[in-house]
């Protein structure tokens, strides 16, 4: 089924953190997909003087600002009272002089609402429950005031509170030269291990972590490692890494960590406090790394108008992958039609390869995207469609898997299957996979060249060489036209060759 563009609706959510405020705008059809249409992003520093637990003059000034900035701007875009939500959190909750900025709000028509550490830590969860394939995992989520450590177990908020322990709150604590003395970083770790040394460690589980700094982290590691995809939701980042790029900034002043590719200017003063934090958090859990989410409590936010109670996808990864095919539909009976001629041609020959479960759940998802790549234009829609399928995280899928779905997408119909740039994301013979799958999505696509469903099956015939017998209750002439002309690429992917017959 199609949906109009009419049937959307749109959410904002306005989070004003202790470092960054930001209104982030989603079009959303509930249940079936959502994405981010707009965001205004001000980095207010608001948790400047939470360590002496009064808000600076200069920090209240700059809410103030950032309020009447989103306020003005939820008025020229029609974002309805209902359909704005707006949360304060750490420097509100902890700081005095706050509530200048809640009289502000109010006077400006926000609904701004200081929520408790417990429900922010819960929207953490939720983000990670519907944006990852974990049951259980540690959900760390450090701003500017304070950081919520939170427990999932079986995809829900078991447990968690927010902790005094922000990046903007510790520097004025603990770094006071720049770059700060090691006795100051030894300092600052004895302070974090107060609070880690009670946290359970077995049985060890995954920790997700979201928020500015600990992006900013991953974004530092991926432009030093040239790492080959622009996408940061699902990115593991090692401890060892992480100790790597600690100390790298730990030995810069603040000027130079700015010309750092990959690092905001306005993070480059409190990063090096985030690095120092994850760290001593894996040290004290005993795990080799972290994952870093691209969602977080906006999202949290998000999945409650989104989804009926409790507010959990049925499965993540199917979602996504339906929700881009929503973002961008084409005929479904085509794309059912291709996606059974895929299949079916998968299990025929999976005699000849030890192909299993994880190989055919990807072809079938290419089958179900192939083609997203018209709503571009018809020309090259091979490579738009690749590009769509990179363009955004797909919660879920593993990097690997996300750029061989864009490769199978990418050769649907033409050109030689080749890994080229994303070629440091695969082991070792996976681009004979890649040759095998996108030749079968290639034959099934040929199969169903008219989009008319004039074949209706086909039966295949392994001897000497490969024998499709299409079902068919005329002469499918073109169908049997284009698939032969696949038969190089089938006899490189395969070792056999091919004939395409009727009946």
């Amino acid at each position: 089924m199609l949906h109009s563009p009419q049937d959307t609706r749109r959410l904002g959510v306005l989070d004003l953190g202790s470092g960054t405020a930001r209104l982030v705008v989603y079009e959303y059809l509930p249940g079936l997909y959502f994405h981010q249409v707009d965001e205004l992003r001000e980095p207010v520093r608001l948790g400047e003087g939470l360590a002496k637990g009064v808000l600076s003059q200069g920090a209240l000034k700059r809410g103030v600002q950032a309020l009447r900035l989103f306020a003005d701007f939820a008025r020229a875009v029609g974002l309805e009272k209902e359909a704005l939500v707006a949360l304060a959190t750490s420097p509100l909750r902890d700081g005095q002089g706050g509530e200048a900025l809640l009289e502000e709000a109010a006077r400006l028509g926000l609904p701004l609402r200081v929520i408790p550490g417990e429900e922010e830590a819960r929207y953490g969860v939720l983000a990670v429950a519907n944006s990852f394939s974990f049951l259980e995992a540690w959900v760390v989520d450090q701003g500017g005031g304070s950081a919520q450590i939170s427990r999932m177990e079986g995809r829900r908020f078991k447990e968690g509170r927010a902790f005094p322990l922000g990046v903007l709150r510790l520097k004025e604590a603990f770094f006071h030269k720049d770059p700060p003395t090691a006795r100051e970083v030894s300092a600052l770790k004895r302070h974090l291990k107060t609070f880690f040394q009670g946290l359970p460690s077995d049985p060890p589980l995954p920790l997700v972590a979201m928020g500015g700094t600990v992006r900013a982290l991953a974004r530092l590691h991926q432009k030093r490692t040239r790492y080959p995809l622009d996408l940061l939701h699902g990115y593991f980042l090692p401890l060892e890494a992480l100790k790597a790029l600690k100390d790298l900034l730990l030995n810069l002043p603040s000027e130079k960590r700015k010309e750092l590719e990959g690092l905001q200017p306005d993070r480059a003063e409190t990063v090096p406090v985030g690095a120092v934090f994850y760290e001593t958090l894996l040290e004290a859990l005993g795990l080799p790394g972290l994952f870093i989410s691209g969602q977080g409590i906006r999202e949290g936010v998000l999945y409650e108008r989104f989804l009926p109670s409790p507010h959990l996808l049925p499965e993540v990864r199917s979602f996504f992958v339906q929700a881009l095919f929503h973002r961008y539909p084409f005929d479904p009976a085509h794309r059912d039609r291709v996606a059974g001629l895929a299949l079916a041609l998968f299990d025929a020959l999976a005699p000849l390869y030890p192909l299993g479960p994880w190989e055919r759940r990807l072809l079938q998802e290419a089958a179900f995207l192939h083609d997203i790549g018209m709503h571009v234009g018809y020309r090259d829609h091979h490579k738009h469609g690749a590009y769509l399928v990179l363009s955004e995280p797909l919660p879920g899928l593993s990097h690997q898997e996300q750029a061989f779905l864009a490769l199978l997408v990418r050769y649907h119909r033409r050109g030689k299957p080749e890994l080229k740039d994303l070629k440091p994301l695969f082991a070792k013979g996976e681009k004979a996979l890649l040759l095998r799958l996108s030749a079968l999505l290639r034959l099934a696509e040929h199969l169903e060249r008219p989009r008319t469903g004039r074949v209706r099956g086909v039966r295949v015939e392994i001897g000497e060489r490969v024998r499709l017998r299409l079902e068919a209750s005329e002469e499918p002439w073109v169908e049997i036209l284009e698939t032969q002309k696949q038969a190089d690429l089938f006899a490189k992917a395969f070792g056999l060759g091919l004939e395409v017959v009727w009946p």
